[in-house]
Order: structure tokens, then sequence, then C-alpha cells
């Protein structure tokens, strides 16, 4: 008998041969390789903050250790400790005027395990699960739970974000809709209109379902990075414009983007009671529950409205000047002629940006930018999209005003070069 070299997939599940790794990660440790052989890079990769550029609230940093001294060491509840799911349902009562029973509510560690926990409790092998690319993660976590992807490609004119127009053709027969907005890869906000559109296509068609007694489509609301919007830009939930859509919706939510606080690992879904359940139940044999002692801290933390009004003031003028920073740099070389364009910033910590070299692959313009300017960005293959168009996501939560600068007469030399 052959013994199995346990170095080869083969002696792995079908489930791990075929999954494939956060492509943003890979693209992270190469950047902190370079970085870390003295390359000057203007790191614009992981949607990460630098605590030397954004800190976490001192009043939370102040109420994490008040934690720790009193001893909340130990384990926490499977669904969260009860003072935070009570802050989380009036923090959404006050900031967005929505109304959840606490039985709504489950807080995990981050956003990601109740994203995953969504999908398990509602998706079956062969479900159809619809959302849009580029998007983070949506294609990972249908081919973990068995799903049947299907993929709406967006584009920029309709702001990367799908419609209800473009949706209406495939919601027949699907079960998950997922939808994240701001967006994460290209800092795009939903419309108003567009959310209260949706929301009554999620209304109809269940109740085109409900008279045929056939299963209802679920909408996953990722709203992580709803508390950070620009200009005239304004989040909007669908609950707050179709209230009946609530009982199909299942929203993520969390600290880690809104409070620079991504290692901190509290996030938090507020879903029909009964799919929470499925959802804490899920999780509970995974164990990724948030820290206890960070909990506690968030859970008085959400009640100090002028704290996170005077935190958010600050950390939004920051990002919308790197992000500017970006964007103006962007929008001057254009105006030189160069092959690069961007979208204003709307949301969220990215900038969408365009390198239009004919001929070149995204990965071949990653790897021109990456080693003949220094500018290090992340292309849009790695949130599903497969068009070699030249779009890129470039996160501006762990550089400076200064890296930025350098970085773009880099890019514009490179860009100069290039069009020689």
């Amino acid at each position: 008998m052959t013994a199995v070299n346990l170095q080869d997939d083969v002696a792995l599940s079908s489930l791990a041969r075929g999954l494939v790794g956060s492509e943003i990660l890979k693209i992270a440790g190469e950047i902190r390789t370079l970085v870390e052989r003295g390359r000057d890079i203007c790191n614009l990769t992981v949607g990460d903050f630098a605590p030397k550029e954004f800190r976490i609230p001192y009043k939370l940093n102040d109420l994490i250790a008040d934690a720790l001294a009193a001893g909340e060491t130990n384990y926490p509840p499977s669904d969260g400790v009860k003072e935070l799911r009570q802050a989380v349902v009036r923090f959404y009562e006050n900031a967005l005027g929505l109304t959840y029973p606490i039985e709504s509510t489950l807080i995990a560690g981050g956003a990601r395990p109740v994203i995953f926990a969504a999908y398990a409790a509602v998706v079956d092998p062969g479900d159809r699960v619809i959302y849009p690319t580029p998007s983070w993660n949506n294609n990972h976590y249908t081919y973990l739970v068995g799903g049947k992807a299907v993929e709406l490609v967006v584009g920029p004119e309709t702001n990367f974000l799908p419609t209800a127009e473009l949706l209406r053709p495939l919601v027949r027969d699907a079960r998950l809709l997922c939808i994240n907005s701001p967006l994460n890869p290209t800092g795009t906000v939903m419309s108003r209109d567009e959310v209260e559109r949706i929301a009554r296509l999620v209304v109809d068609e269940n109740s085109r379902r409900r008279a045929r007694d056939e299963r209802p489509l679920f909408l996953l609301w990722d709203q992580i990075y709803w508390m950070l919007t620009f200009g005239e830009s304004r989040h909007y939930a669908p609950a707050q414009l179709v209230p009946e859509s609530t009982q199909y919706t299942i929203l993520v939510d969390g600290i880690s983007k809104a409070f620079a606080a991504t290692g901190l690992r509290v996030g938090w879904s507020i879903a029909p009671p009964p799919i929470t359940s499925r959802m804490r139940d899920i999780l509970g044999h995974v164990g990724a529950w948030a820290p206890r002692p960070e909990q506690v801290a968030v859970a008085k933390f959400l009640g100090m409205a002028p704290e996170i009004e005077s935190f958010h003031e600050h950390m939004i003028r920051e990002l919308q000047l790197r992000l500017d920073l970006l964007y103006d740099g962007f929008e001057s070389m254009r105006s030189e002629g160069l092959p690069v364009r961007a979208i204003a910033p709307q949301g969220a910590i990215y900038l969408s940006a365009q390198f239009q070299l004919a001929g070149r692959s995204n990965e071949e313009i990653r790897k021109l930018l990456l080693d003949e300017a220094g500018f290090a960005v992340v292309p849009f293959q790695a949130f599903g999209s497969k068009k070699e168009d030249g779009w890129f996501r470039l996160s501006a939560g762990a550089v400076s005003p200064a890296d930025i600068e350098a970085g773009l007469r880099r890019v514009r030399e490179t860009l100069l070069k290039v069009a020689r």
C-alpha cells in the first residue's frame, strides 16, 4: 500500500482542496516582505488602519482597560453580553430610527463570523446566491456553504452597485441576495431611491412566494461602513425605507471600520429572531465570540453619542483628506492626458481608480505600479471581478498624506514613462 503524502492536496477534504485563499492577504504579505527589506512603499492594499494614523477612540480604549481591571475575562454568552445587545438595539433606534427586539441581535468576533453564519443558516447546497461583482468575499462564502453563485457584473455606470432593475430577472428562485453599501472595494454609496427599490423588490418577491408556499428570499445587508460617508452621500438601511423588508433582512455591522477598531473583533447582526437563534448555534460550535472586555466596553461606548460624534468628525476629516489627495492627484494626471481616472470619494475608506494601460492585465499593471512606483494597490479580481479592465481598490486607512503625495509623484513619473 502506498502511503499518502500529507504534503499533497489529495490528503485533504474536497472543501479544502477547492478553497481559494484571500487574494488581498496574499498581496498584503508580499508588500509586508518588501517593506521589511527596506522598500519605500505607499501601501494602499489592506482595508485596515495604521494606529499612528487612526487610533481607536480614547474613551473606548479606557473602557476596555476598565473592563479588564474589573475581571471581565471569562466566556461571554454565546449570543453576546446582554448589555451590548441592548446597546446595539438602542444605538439603531437613536441613529437610524429602527426598532428591534433584543432577540434579533447576535454579537460575534467581528462581522466575518456573522456573515458566514448568515450564509450557513439560510443557504442549502445548490441554493442560488445573488451578489454583485466586484464585492467582498461573497464568492468565497457561497463556495463554503455549497451555494450556486449568481454573479451580477456591475460597473461605473451604476456606481459599481446593483440596481433593482438589474436584480429583478435574477431573484426568482434565489435564496439570498447580498449587498454591501458603502461598498468594499469601490467606496461607492447606494442612493436612497435605489435602496428603497431593492427593498421593495425583496418584499414583492416574497409576497409572490408566500402565495405559493415557497421558501423566502433573504437580503444580507452589510453596512459595516455606514458611519463613514463623505460630502452629500448618505447611508440608508432597507428597513428605514420599506419597514416590511425587516422580516427578510439580515443586517451586518460592527465597530471595526467606524471606530478604526479592526483588531478588537466586535461585530454583530440583526435578523428575525428564528434566524438569529440558529446563527448563534452555528457560531457556538465555532467559538467565534467577541472578547468579553471589548463587549463590555463597547456596550458603554455606543451610548456615548457626544464622544462618537467627536471621534467621527476627526476621523472622517482625515479619511477624506487622504481620499481627496488620491482623487485630485489622479484627476490632475488625467488632465495631462495620462491614462488614469478615479471615482470621487463617497464612503468607506476606499477609492476606485482605473489605469487604462492597453495590452496589460490587471496583474501586470499592479506589478508595474509596485515595482516602478512603490505604489501598492489591489485589483478588482480580488473581489470576484473577471474583467481585465484596469480597475483597482485603494485603501486609505494605513497611510499618511505625505505617503500619498510621494506615491502619486512616483505614479506620475511611471505613467509618463509608459506614455512615451
